[in-house]
This record gives C-alpha cells, structure tokens and sequence, in this order.
C-alpha cells in the first residue's frame, strides 16, 4: 500500500482522535465513542494498485462511511426500544440461512450435473408445448444497410433475392466491403419489429400473417439518411404460435437445470433426516 500513508494524511482531518493507540500498538485513524478504525481494517479495502488519488478518495470515502455508520447505530442504541434492540433471534436466523445455503451451494457445485443432452431438450419441449407460446412475431432474416451511392447496387438487388449459393457468396463478399450494416439471421430467430422499428417502412403488427406471406423481399429507401435498407424473410413465426425448439432451447435447458438443483437439495434433506432418525439423534415429543 504505497500510497495508503499519503493517502492517510488527508483522512486523518476527519477526527480530532486519529492520531490515539490502543495498548495493542494497533494503529488508530478514527474514532466514535468508544469504538475505533484501525489502520489494519483500511488495508482490506484499498488495493495496493491504485493511485496516490485514487487511494486517497477510497480511503476518506470509507473513513465516513464508518463515521456516519457508527453515529446512526448509536442513535439506534439510543432511541429503539429494548424489545426493537433484541434481535438476537433475526441474527441467529439470518446465520443459519446463510451456512445452510453456502453449505448447499457447495454441494450444487460439487454435484450437480449441468450437462443436458438434445434429447433431453427436445422431449422436454414436446412434453410442455402449451408453455413456449410465442408473445411476439419472431423471423430469420437478411438485413442490409448500405449508403445510395455504394457501387452495383443493382447488383446487390439480383443477389439478395438469389437462391443460388454462388450469388450469396458474393453478396456477403460485397457487404463486408460496402455495407453499413450486414446481419444474417438466417440461424437465429429475431423479434421482427426489433428491426423492422428502425426502418421507415409502415410496419403494423394488426395483420402479420398477411404481411409475412406477401413480403419476403423488403428494399426501403431512407431518403433522410441517404442509405437503402435490404431484408430478405427466410423464415417467420407468428404471436400466439408455439415458439420453435431452437428459440426456447436455452429456457428449457435452464429449467431442466433447476428442476436437478431441486431434487438434489430435496434428497439432501431427506437423507440427513433420515441418517439423524436411523442414529436416534433427535426427539419429538
């Protein structure tokens, strides 16, 4: 902590008792009363990497925090009530809750199995359709983005209506060197209005069915900003459709996750309770 003493200097003008010892020898930078902060516990949060003024904000910041801390637990101790003072019971809850759950964490991480097969995924989802219903239109699209006067935009129209593999290749060779924007989506399902939102084109959702089925290929021009918006549709799902496997995928596999984790700390539970019954370690009278 190089910088710490330096940064201690400033800190110390908090307190007229800073500069007081225990008998220990512990160094003390603030005081409260009759409760005091220690050197030792500003070494725990001012990191040796940091700046003389980085270190020094850190160090003043903490030493009022403490202060103001220590004054609103004295005027707590002051103005509460015997009964609203004895919260020996909470603190006793809240560490039981705590051990319990770093003990069941623990346990989680040594244990549970986190690999979910394909399999897994796809009979889950044919077993629980009626759950993945879709609450948006979903598509798998082409989007371009290029300036008006980019180079064979002419070209660019034959190839993003172009089925053939050749033509596709040589649109993607195009838009990594012209395009402002190239997404292929044609893997992944996007909330169509996600982009469509961006485009000056009058998209509506009252009619969808109607608009996917009649416009695979959209060219919107963007007079303001001087660019042309390309979307090819490749694929569509409407709202209130079962949501397709490969968008839910992931859902599913963090709900096959933790409906193991689950079962885990229920056999857990059972298997302590049982073990502590068989060996007579507890009485319910």
């Amino acid at each position: 902590m190089k910088y710490l003493l330096m940064a201690l200097s400033l800190a110390l003008l908090f307190s007229a008792g800073c500069r007081e010892k225990e008998k220990t020898e512990k160094k003390a930078i603030a005081k409260i009363h009759d409760q005091y902060l220690y050197l030792s516990d500003l070494q725990r949060v001012v990191p040796d990497n940091k700046s003389k003024q980085d270190s020094t904000i850190i160090a003043k910041n903490y030493i009022q925090d403490w202060i103001k801390k220590q004054l609103l637990l004295d005027k707590a101790e002051e103005n509460l009530d015997p009964k609203s003072k004895d919260i020996q019971e909470q603190i006793e809850n809240y560490r039981a809750s705590l051990l319990i759950y770093k003990y069941q964490q623990q346990l989680i991480d040594q244990k549970l199995d986190t690999m979910v097969s394909h399999q897994e995924i796809q009979s889950y989802y044919e077993q629980n359709t009626s759950n993945f219903v879709l609450d948006k239109n979903l598509a798998k699209v082409l989007y371009i983005k290029l300036a008006e006067n980019s180079p064979n935009m002419e070209k660019v129209r034959q190839w993003y209506t172009s089925n053939d593999q050749e033509d596709m290749a040589k649109l993607k060779d195009y838009c990594y060197q012209y395009a402002e924007k190239f997404d292929d989506f044609n893997n992944k399902w996007i909330e169509f209005r996600g982009l469509i939102k961006n485009i000056p084109y009058p998209y509506e959702d009252k009619q969808p069915k109607r608009f996917f089925r009649n416009r695979k290929f959209l060219r919107v021009k963007d007079n303001e900003n001087s660019v042309y918006h390309f979307i090819r549709i490749n694929d569509y799902k409407l709202k209130g459709s079962t949501a397709p496997l490969d968008y839910v995928e992931d859902r599913i596999k963090s709900i096959i996750i933790n409906k193991r984790k689950h079962q885990l700390l229920e056999k857990l539970e059972n298997d302590i309770y049982n073990e502590a019954l068989n060996h007579n370690e507890f009485v319910i009278y």
